[in-house]
């Protein structure tokens, strides 16, 4: 049976072969050039390459769809936008740390409803289509895998995510973090699109960054959303509008933000 959005997946699977090919070939080498960003995050020949080499298969391919990206900016139509994040995680990628992606999600009249995840450096890959289900693959899965979120239902019991205490306080959520981190089971720093993309496969039970851009999180929301897990921001309100991402395998969702509201 054929889903409304399965060439759109495929192109973004096509994307992240693209993406992943000209990211790895960069990957460790000696011989990166690094920029500095006008935010002072660091800014590499790679994530410029990754970018243009999905903007042009864009071009060729979808040429009356809209480009968000985070290296080059907007292009085009609104209604149909491509929204790229080249490398997920630069500063990792800068070190050798293998925490990275390429995020791609495809957005229609406003709804986002496609979402894909490429970290090659790990060899996982998490994917999203509205209605097909949140899938994955990696290691020791011989074929795509649906995934779907934890059954944790209380804070106690739970494993919770975040990349660093920055920007937490400016949210008037140092306190949500402190709950966060004391009242729950576990809490580990394993940081960017990993936390969320734990969450949505149910080895983390809660993730949260305070600060991101729409490129950094709309990939990773089909994802959660599939997989029967909440995203929003820290107010209940929509992540894309608010500029930060919590992210819940649902059950856990009113406690987490009854924390972040206090």
């Amino acid at each position: 049976m054929t889903n409304r959005w399965d060439a759109d997946l495929e192109l973004a699977r096509r994307l992240a072969d693209a993406a992943d090919a000209i990211s790895m070939s960069y990957y460790r080498s000696h011989d990166l050039v690094i920029e500095t960003k006008p935010d002072l995050t660091p800014v590499t020949e790679a994530d410029k390459a990754v970018e243009q080499g999905l903007r042009e298969i864009l071009a060729a391919e979808r040429p009356g769809d809209g480009i968000l990206g985070e290296e080059f900016g907007v292009s085009g139509s609104t209604e149909r936008t491509w929204i790229l994040d080249p490398i997920d995680g630069t500063k990792n990628y800068l070190r050798g740390v293998p925490v990275w992606s390429t995020l791609i999600a495809l957005r229609v009249a406003g709804v986002l409803e496609v979402g894909f995840v490429s970290a090659p450096a790990l060899g996982r890959r998490w994917w999203a289509a509205t209605d097909q289900g949140a899938w994955s693959t990696g290691p020791g899965m011989n074929e795509p895998t649906r995934i779907h979120v934890s059954k944790v239902a209380e804070l106690s019991d739970a494993s919770f995510s975040f990349s660093d205490s920055v920007g937490w306080e400016a949210r008037g959520a140092s306190a949500g973090l402190k709950t966060l981190t004391t009242d729950t089971w576990r809490h580990r720093a394993y940081g960017d699109f990993w936390s969320h993309m734990l969450v949505a496969e149910g080895a983390v039970d809660i993730a949260g960054e305070p600060e991101l851009a729409t490129y950094d999180m709309a990939a990773l929301i089909p994802v959660i959303r599939e997989a029967g897990g909440v995203a929003t921001g820290f107010d209940g309100t929509d992540a894309i509008a608010y500029g930060g991402l919590i992210t819940t395998n649902g059950k856990l969702y009113d406690q987490v933000l009854a924390a972040l509201r206090s």
